[in-house]
């Protein structure tokens, strides 16, 4: 049959259709949403028991790291589809981060290589929980934007949680585009402003604002108690959910540790507890806990309609508090994620 080939992306896997009229996103409902995660990835060199300074450090273990790449780890080894969008270098680090994400089930279809080299981030961490902390930007910050991508959100889930989207070059203005065109696709939208403030010594404010228009249409909003407040400028959990509802967060889950996470809506605030554990290693344990969370949401038809269910969603964040404790209790963060028969175990 004459016509345009075109790409449509099913349970992680690409099939040429030749009118995509005739097999679209909107006509797979009856499958589980696709979840995008786009941002960094990235090699974590991590010196380990050191001490907290750099010059002194001499073992070093390489690590795949980024947050964006450990969401959509987190998906996939629940089940779920997920899809990654960023850029590597074309160098043997970058082979190496595709590689385990391909491990994981992650569609990487959609990555991008540069000659640029891949992002380095180099850690020492002392036994005390101290660190050095030294960044060396490269690949990451080249994504650029693809509308055939975008034209893939509808409908779908896209997580926006790159640590390195606000720092300037094509990714910050890439992460922009795609989310206005998540917006016009009626995606779900996942905002987790992964704050570094190794990154953003002196320049907080710069960070604040520019995350409030990912705040302003997140259908879900994931935080650490210290980005709540720091976006927010208030000093306690119900003001700083208060003012992110106004700037138009649908729901704002933040995290607690041992203390479980604190879920508001529009209408109701509550917290959902956690499980005991013996915490090794929490790297990764808020991207296990999105990660899951999103998993579940994709599940449903219609995820928005969860929003309001205060019984829905404590059951949802239960499980996610879930996720993050059990990759909390080991070294690593990909490595660490949990299956679902880790889940069901517990």
């Amino acid at each position: 049959m004459a016509g345009t080939t075109h790409f449509v992306l099913i349970l992680s896997r690409y099939f040429l259709v030749e009118d995509l009229n005739l097999f679209t996103l909107e006509g797979l409902s009856a499958f589980m949403k696709q979840v995008f995660c786009i941002g960094e990835l990235l090699i974590d060199f991590v010196a380990e028991n050191q001490g907290s300074d750099l010059s002194i450090a001499r073992e070093f273990t390489k690590k795949a790291g980024g947050a964006p790449a450990n969401v959509a780890c987190a998906v996939s080894k629940l089940g779920g589809h997920s899809n990654f969008i960023g850029c590597v270098g074309d160098d043997a680090f970058g082979d190496f981060l595709l590689n385990v994400l391909d491990a994981h089930q992650v569609n990487t279809s959609l990555a991008q290589r540069s000659d640029k080299f891949t992002t380095l981030a180099f850690v020492s961490l002392a036994e005390d929980g101290e660190r050095d902390f030294v960044f060396s930007r490269g690949a990451d910050k080249e994504l650029s934007y693809n509308e055939r991508v975008s034209a893939l959100f509808e409908k779908q889930i896209v997580h926006f949680g790159a640590a390195t989207s606000f720092l300037g070059g094509p990714l910050e203005k890439t992460y922009a585009r795609y989310l206005k065109d998540s917006v016009a696709a009626e995606a779900f939208i996942s905002f987790d402003p992964n704050y570094r403030a190794d990154l953003w010594q002196g320049n907080e404010a710069e960070f604040v604002q520019k995350c409030l228009p990912y705040v302003a249409v997140s259908n879900i909003c994931k935080l650490s108690l210290e980005e709540a407040y720091l976006l927010s400028g208030a000093s306690s959990l119900e003001k700083a959910t208060a003012y992110l509802h106004e700037e138009g967060a649908k729901l704002i889950t933040i995290t607690l540790g041992a203390e479980g996470t604190f879920v508001s809506t529009s209408k109701e605030q509550f917290r959902v507890p956690s499980i005991s554990i013996q915490a090794v290693d929490t790297t990764g344990a808020g991207d296990a806990f999105i990660g899951c969370l999103l998993y579940q949401f994709a599940k449903e038809q219609d995820p928005v309609s969860c929003l309001n269910d205060k019984n829905k969603l404590t059951d949802l964040v239960s499980l996610a508090n879930k996720a993050g404790a059990v990759t909390a209790q080991n070294f690593g963060a990909i490595s660490s994620l949990p299956s679902k028969e880790d889940l069901a175990s517990i």
